[in-house]
């Protein structure tokens, strides 16, 4: 069985494929893409599609790679020996299983992700070269081998904030997802959004690509921001009307919260509108 996206996931072709090569040659799938183009959200539907577990990895920029295998907990070993606690005859009680461990020792086959890896230290996704290869890590304190009852679907994302080792990239399939296109928009629109007036889609997003279009913009919006400013169109009950007769070369887009994530953007968007008025 191939993915094949969900009712909550529209998924391109490429996609897809991608998807199915990761799985047939038993490699992490690595997947880049703007913000907000659901990279993250892509895992969960894999795991839903499949009826797999899910098990999230969420990356900080202190997240180490041993985190990911196991810790030890010397520090609570030595005040229980202190207390003459009796746990601390068996080191296994100080030894906390990290996400990897889960999904190696998940007794049918999960899905891992490992979000936002780029997040963390340039070393990170080398110390895991051997574990995500072999399936399988050393614990030391308990001189025994963890290996993976069943190979977890691995899945990677990445925002590009830095670049990746190569001998990380070699053992990944790689894809990057592309902004969609307007009718791909329009699919995601009505899986989120069903029985949405056409009219107030179209408007919507003709302002949504124009926005994106701006030369200068720190950040663009993405698709979940354009879900979110529809939402808010439907909450404030704004007519079509309103989206069709404004000018969007000449004024800032209602609710432009929703789209614009930085001070300078809308400086900007209100300096090209005012040009634009002036020019006539």
């Amino acid at each position: 069985m191939q993915f094949q996206g969900t009712d909550r996931y529209i998924a391109t072709e490429d996609l897809r494929l991608a998807v199915q090569a990761s799985m047939t040659l038993q490699r992490p799938l690595l997947i880049k893409g703007e913000p907000g183009t659901g990279k993250t959200l892509l895992a969960e539907e894999v795991a839903r599609f499949f009826n797999m577990p899910l098990i999230s990895w969420h990356i900080k920029s202190t997240t180490k790679a041993q985190q990911g295998l196991y810790e030890y907990d010397a520090v609570s070993r030595l005040r229980d020996s202190q207390l003459g606690d009796a746990r601390v005859h068996d080191i296994r009680n100080y030894i906390k299983r990290g996400k990897l461990w889960e999904a190696f020792a998940a007794p049918e086959r999960s899905v891992l992700l490992i979000d936002e890896i780029d997040k963390a230290d340039i070393e990170f996704p080398n110390d895991l070269l051997l574990e995500l290869d072999r399936m399988e890590f050393y614990v030391y304190e308990l001189q025994e081998t963890v290996r993976a009852v069943h190979r977890p679907v691995v899945i990677i994302t990445s925002n590009n904030e830095k670049e990746l080792p190569d001998a990380f990239l070699r053992r990944c399939f790689f894809h990057y997802i592309r902004f969609p296109d307007a009718d791909t928009l329009k699919a995601i629109i009505d899986v989120h959004f069903p029985g949405l007036k056409s009219g107030l889609v179209q408007e919507a997003l003709e302002i949504f690509f124009a926005v994106r279009q701006v030369p200068g913009l720190k950040k663009k919006p993405s698709t979940s921001e354009l879900l979110d400013w529809l939402k808010l169109l439907m909450a404030d009950d704004l007519p079509e009307d309103v989206l069709r007769q404004r000018d969007h070369r000449n004024s800032v887009p209602p609710l432009y919260g929703a789209l614009l994530k930085s001070e300078a953007d809308v400086h900007l968007l209100e300096r090209l509108a005012f040009m634009n008025r002036r020019n006539g």
